[in-house]
């Protein structure tokens, strides 16, 4: 039924008006037609006025409000302007709570995970797996219920704009076309994707990138399904031998067959002990080395920790390095160390096995107590004469090489600590570390650097200096050597050649400011404490 407004000819225009003002707080969408009085016909006549599709698109109703909120990557600190998308835990659709995650994202720095703050609809995603996402920028969009309710981020902040119009703000149901690699899929293999999330860490994604692997149709045999590069070799074999006439493989059950590879030191023992997964060559054998000769040569981004080295060590051009190596006997210290371990396996406690890195760091704050100019930094401002920035705090960095590449944590106020909080806080770093768990506070404000690379090979290393601490040490292997040593034989001076256990340290110092004789006088004191670990035990408080 519909009601009649009665009214003159004259006043017509003011009609039509006033029904748009009625249709303004109706609640209801759907009308389609008014009947107005007009002029024509009889005294009383009526006629119907069609509304228009642009007047119905005018109408405001009381309907309960959606927002479309671009949600902007944070500010995770450091100076970090960009991160790489590493996986998304979302498509466009999915629900999500507050705290739920989003995506995984690598910056120089660290692996970080983004959670959601709202509670709502994933209507849009901005960037696509390894794509460079900025900070500041929206790195998804969420539609909302009830945003009063809800606490939207701050303008100045992340300048999220709200959307009360969805008809014209909500993208196509329609979602993007998904890219597939040309050898992506797997080739006579009767298998489904096996999950929408992938696990698995930078190193292992790059590795399926540069064979063409979608890490998708690739079963893990990690924790909780992590996709292993041990995983992803075992794929690539398998799609190779599934070319083969007459070979058929059943990718599930082979999925965890045993594969034949060299053995990488074990992660938790030292810190700097992992074979750099994205710098070597990926599941290449020694007896498939023509395999790399009949490949194609392939033009890769730098990844996040590769840029930043790139910048760090190309500033570090402009430090002039003063360098000195020594030698180091160890019998006294590996003494130690296995009483140590002996007491350490019968408490059962936090620790359970002591490395020499715990040793080599306490002495590295020792000497750093008697000789603090090699803690400190030199400060460079424009227009200013340079200064030093004597520290008091000892947080010696620690080089640890992780799946996503090499990155330096360091232990905060070693000159605190106990030989046990450090090998317990080197176990803790060397756990995150091989997770991809290492935060931004872990690499923050570093005073003094060693690099524990021996553990890999070498003796004579040139360690690089970075342009935030004056000092770096790099330790060598432990080989067994002979050695000259003097005793006494029926009260006569007797030279003879004795098998000593020598480890080599080379130094790098900033010779703008650390002259040559203080550089050599911290090595010797260095050298003292570790060849008579009870000198150093005598000094520590």
């Amino acid at each position: 039924m519909f009601a009649i407004l009665t009214v003159a000819k004259r006043a017509a225009p003011i009609a039509a008006s006033s029904v748009r003002a009625l249709t303004r707080v109706s609640a209801a969408r759907t009308y389609s037609s008014r009947i107005l009085p007009t002029a024509a016909g009889a005294s009383g006549g009526h006629s119907k006025l069609t509304v228009s599709s642009d007047a119905c698109r005018e109408l405001q109703t009381s309907a309960t409000l959606h927002s479309i909120i671009p949600y902007k990557l944070a500010d995770i600190g450091e100076g970090i302007t960009e991160c790489e998308i590493i996986q998304w835990y979302v498509k466009p659709g999915d629900k999500v709570s507050q705290f739920d995650k989003i995506c995984e994202v690598a910056s120089d720095k660290a692996t970080v995970e983004i959670t959601s703050r709202y509670d709502g609809v994933i209507r849009k995603l901005h960037y696509q797996d390894n794509d460079i996402a900025l900070v500041g920028k929206p790195i998804v969009d969420i539609e909302i219920d009830n945003p009063d309710t809800q606490s939207a981020e701050p303008a100045a902040d992340s300048g999220a704009e709200l959307t009360s119009n969805p008809a014209q703000s909500l993208p196509s149901n329609d979602t993007e076309p998904t890219v597939e690699l040309a050898d992506s899929v797997p080739k006579n293999f009767a298998v489904d994707r096996t999950s929408d999330v992938v696990y698995a860490t930078p190193a292992v994604r790059r590795v399926a990138r540069e064979n063409n692997v979608d890490l998708h149709y690739v079963a893990g045999s990690g924790k909780g399904g992590r996709i292993l590069k041990e995983d992803v070799l075992r794929f690539i074999e398998l799609q190779k031998s599934s070319t083969a006439p007459g070979v058929t493989v059943d990718l599930q059950k082979s999925s965890t067959a045993p594969v034949d590879k060299i053995r990488e030191p074990d992660t938790v023992d030292q810190p700097f002990v992992q074979a750099n997964a994205s710098s070597t060559a990926p599941g290449i054998s020694l007896s498939s080395a023509s395999a790399v000769i009949t490949g194609e040569d392939q033009l890769v981004s730098l990844s996040p920790i590769q840029r930043a080295m790139f910048k760090s060590m190309t500033d570090s051009l402009g430090i002039p390095h003063f360098r000195f190596k020594d030698e180091i006997e160890l019998d006294a210290l590996i003494q130690a160390r296995q009483r140590i371990n002996k007491y350490l396996a019968e408490q059962n406690g936090e620790v359970t096995k002591m490395t020499y890195m715990p040793f080599f760091v306490k002495a590295a704050s020792l000497a750093l107590t008697k000789y603090p100019i090699l803690n400190a930094r030199v400060v460079a401002e424009a227009g200013a004469p340079p200064k030093l920035q004597f520290r008091a705090s000892h947080n010696i960095g620690v080089a640890m090489d992780t799946p996503g590449g090499l990155i330096v944590p360091n232990i905060k106020n070693v000159q605190t600590k106990s030989l046990m909080d450090i090998a317990a806080e080197l176990g803790a770093l060397a756990q995150r570390g091989r997770s991809g768990a290492i935060g931004s506070a872990d690499l923050r404000g570093g005073t003094f650097t060693l690099s524990n690379v021996g553990m890999i090979g070498g003796t004579y290393l040139s360690p690089v200096l970075v342009d935030s601490e004056v000092c770096i040490g790099a330790i060598g292997k432990v080989q067994r050597l002979p050695r000259f040593e003097t005793v006494e034989i029926d009260s006569r001076p007797v030279e003879r050649v004795v098998p000593r256990h020598i480890l080599v340290t080379s130094w790098s110092a900033d010779h703008r400011v650390v002259d040559g004789a203080t550089m050599a006088r911290f090595a010797v004191l260095y050298k003292k404490l570790l060849e008579h670990p009870e000198i150093m035990l005598a000094n520590m408080k």
